[in-house]
């Protein structure tokens, strides 16, 4: 297991956000990013989660009253399923896209056939 401190992690997933495509990350509203240990329920292979209204479905949104939409993405997964530095990096990039995707409205169905899950 790779070892590596909340606060570091935290700026190496703020760093892999920074290198995301302009055009990806542009039309995001109302999202914010949380980076957790682990899921609530405690599964240990739970990478990241999309929590909130996927664009497809914000027919429903726009009252103005609506938390934030959060990409969690968890630390202690991407520690545990990953071996060094550059492989994290990698596994945490694929987490963002495959979350922000979610936003879009793309289900997981989609990301395997675009290999992004």
């Amino acid at each position: 297991m790779l070892e590596m401190d909340a606060d570091a992690f935290e700026q190496l997933v703020v760093d892999e956000l920074d290198a995301l495509p302009d055009d990806m990350v542009d039309g995001l509203d109302n999202v914010v990013f949380v980076v957790e240990d682990r899921p609530e329920d405690g599964d240990p292979d739970l990478l990241g989660l999309y929590d909130g209204w996927a664009l497809t479905e914000r027919d429903r949104y726009g009252t103005g009253a609506e938390l934030p939409d959060r990409i969690i993405v968890y630390r202690e997964a991407h520690l545990a399923q990953c071996a060094d530095l550059d492989e994290l990096r990698d596994e945490v990039h694929t987490t963002l896209v495959h979350e922000i995707a979610h936003f879009y409205g793309i289900d997981d169905d989609r990301l395997h056939e675009l290999g992004w899950a």
